[in-house]
């Protein structure tokens, strides 16, 4: 519930920042007046008509998705492509009920207000909402299986982040000297996994023990459980991996390295 009232403020404090950045680039452009050659009101009504469509396109995009950082450039590209699909149908309805807009200086202004506004604004939300979704007791309580070096340097990176995914248990299939790593309770061998994932646990990520993987993912589709899986289980260390899909059936890749700008491409 948490959770959902979170994306729900997000949702409809995006359509606030979309909404203010284009008024905002009215009165840049016009002053901090109101005009009469160029009123407000259907500027702004054309704004607020446009706004649900513009968070619809960002929604496909997957932008408020729970793993995604808000700070990566794949991320910023995204946002840019939907300003500039906002500020399209922007001008578009402008058309249909007014005419032909005007100002061209006016939409470059909006978009470039837009775009760097709103992932302004999605960072900083990010933040807080990663805060809240880790408050205790957190939202995503996330047991780790096996012991690695990937998995420390996961437990780690989670942690740092403050990623929603907050690590609450460690089990290992062989067991584990460690009383604790980076703060989370080493709870023992797999002989515990019931009792564990019993204690609401939401996420199970599997970084080792490759010969329970079809054990691991049983248990959490009775309980439930969204399993995960690193890709040093399957001997992928690199971090060049991706999941794509293959006629609707999705398959992890490993491809050789490219040019950074060719992922638009795959």
């Amino acid at each position: 519930m948490r959770y959902k009232g979170l994306l729900l403020l997000w949702l409809l404090t995006d359509l606030a920042v979309f909404i203010g950045s284009y008024a905002a680039a009215y009165f840049l452009r016009v002053g901090w007046i109101l005009s009469t050659d160029f009123p407000f009101k259907p500027y702004i009504t054309v704004v607020a008509i446009t706004a649900p469509l513009w968070l619809i396109v960002l929604i496909t995009t997957r932008t408020f998705a729970l793993t995604r950082s808000q700070s990566s450039v794949r991320n910023l590209a995204y946002i840019i492509y939907s300003s500039l699909v906002g500020t399209a149908l922007f001008a578009l309805g402008y058309y249909f009920l007014y005419g032909l807009f005007f100002s061209r200086m006016l939409l470059l202004y909006s978009l470039v207000i837009s775009t760097v506004v709103i992932w302004i604004w999605h960072l900083l939300y990010s933040m807080f909402q990663r805060k809240m979704l880790r408050a205790n007791p957190p939202v995503f309580p996330t047991l780790i299986v096996g012991v690695t070096r990937e998995s420390r340097a996961l437990i780690t990176k989670l942690n740092k982040g403050s990623n929603p995914l907050k690590p609450v248990a460690i089990l290992d299939g062989k067991g584990c000297k460690d009383a604790e790593i980076d703060g989370v309770p080493v709870r023992g061998k797999l002989n515990k996994l019931e009792d564990v994932l019993s204690e609401g646990v939401t996420h199970l990520i599997q970084c080792s023990d490759l010969e329970q993987s079809l054990n691991l993912l049983s248990a959490c589709r009775q309980n439930k459980i969204t399993y995960m899986l690193l890709p040093s289980v399957l001997g992928i260390v690199e971090r060049d991996e991706k999941v794509e899909s293959l006629e609707g059936q999705p398959v992890t890749m490993v491809g050789p390295k490219e040019n950074a700008l060719m992922w638009f491409f795959k």
